[in-house]
């Protein structure tokens, strides 16, 4: 009799065991891979900057801000085929009185593999406006104290890649279009990061009424970085009825290469740089359609001691779009096996 209890209670533990076990193996995710995924998406992206330096007393920093265009893409995705283009709108949202025209262009694409997911990013801006010249200008006219330099160009090339500690963790449902969240996830994360990125133009990059003759920097005409490092971050995705948010956000260091010119001279050095990882991504997400709103900052930063130069990539950006069940057949033999597997489990409890 004793010898059946234990048989009872190991077959009872045992049962427990094997429903845990396939309790959490299924997905937190649902992928919509066999549904034609067509979206739009409205905004923009930018990339501020400024130089901090103790110029004056008074002046401790010059803050240059490009202008810049709402952009209205669109785009599709089916199976393992995605393609996205957008149409630049004609009117800026800045004054080009006050902040000139500015000519920029952006290029990047990603995938994933595994627990791993690549991305590469292009950016190049043209034609920035110093903020409040009037400061150190006396000529400029007060009512557009800004000093519009169409000659200084910024660009940034980077190959980023995120390992993910947890399988559970898919940038796909972590973005919302092509797969999202039943649940919440979490986990740690690396990003290994590579990255070109600095500013030049024809002429010093500040006025002669801000040089220093003791420092070089302050009428370099270039100034620019390559780094490597690791940043540890973590990301977390909440799901609650129809929403889902997700976050990701890491901070560390990268070893730095860093240079400016000025009159023809170039002087490099090497240190370390802070480098700042977020993303924010939420909104209404269901298996018909969705409404995202989707940001992205990518941080960037030289500096020279006291001469520091920073800069942030943006984009903000409204994503909409619907999912289409094209194959009904296929979507639902998965559902079913699906539930299959759910209801197997139920009965080894």
């Amino acid at each position: 009799m004793s010898r059946l209890k234990i048989l009872i209670l190991f077959l009872s533990v045992f049962a427990s065991a094997a429903y845990s076990q396939d309790a959490d193996t299924l997905l937190p995710y649902q992928k919509y891979r066999n549904r034609l995924v067509l979206y739009a998406d409205f905004g923009w992206s930018t990339a501020p900057m400024s130089i901090s330096y103790p110029f004056t007393e008074s002046i401790k920093n010059v803050k240059f801000r490009n202008n810049f265009n709402p952009v209205l893409g669109f785009g599709f995705s089916y199976k393992f085929l995605s393609l996205r283009f957008g149409i630049t709108l004609p009117n800026s949202v800045r004054s080009k009185n006050k902040f000139g025209k500015t000519k920029y262009y952006d290029l990047g694409f990603d995938f994933s593999f595994k627990n791993m997911y690549f991305d590469v990013d292009w950016h190049l801006y043209q034609g920035y406006a110093m903020k409040n010249a009037d400061r150190w200008n006396d000529t400029i006219n007060k009512d557009e104290p800004n000093l519009i330099r169409e000659d200084v160009i910024a660009a940034s090339f980077s190959i980023n890649a995120w390992q993910f500690f947890k399988n559970d963790f898919k940038m796909a449902a972590f973005k919302g279009k092509t797969a999202s969240y039943h649940r919440d996830v979490r986990t740690f994360y690396l990003k290994y990061t590579t990255n070109y990125h600095g500013i030049s133009s024809a002429q010093p990059l500040l006025p002669i009424e801000l040089h220093d003759s003791t420092e070089s920097k302050t009428s370099a005409t270039s100034i620019g970085a390559f780094d490597v490092g690791v940043v540890p971050g973590y990301a977390y995705v909440r799901r609650w009825r129809i929403f889902q948010v997700g976050i990701m956000g890491g901070l560390g260091l990268v070893l730095q290469s860093k240079l400016y010119t000025f009159d023809g001279t170039t002087r490099s050095f090497l240190g370390l740089a802070p480098r700042v990882d977020f993303k924010i991504i939420g909104g209404i997400n269901k298996p018909k359609y969705f409404i995202m709103f989707v940001s992205d900052f990518d941080n960037k930063s030289i500096a020279f001691n006291d001469f520091t130069y920073k800069q942030t990539y943006y984009n903000l950006r409204l994503v909409g779009g619907v999912r289409l069940n094209v194959s009904k057949k296929k979507e639902a033999r998965e559902a079913a096996e699906k539930k299959a597997k759910e209801e197997e489990a139920k009965r080894k409890m």
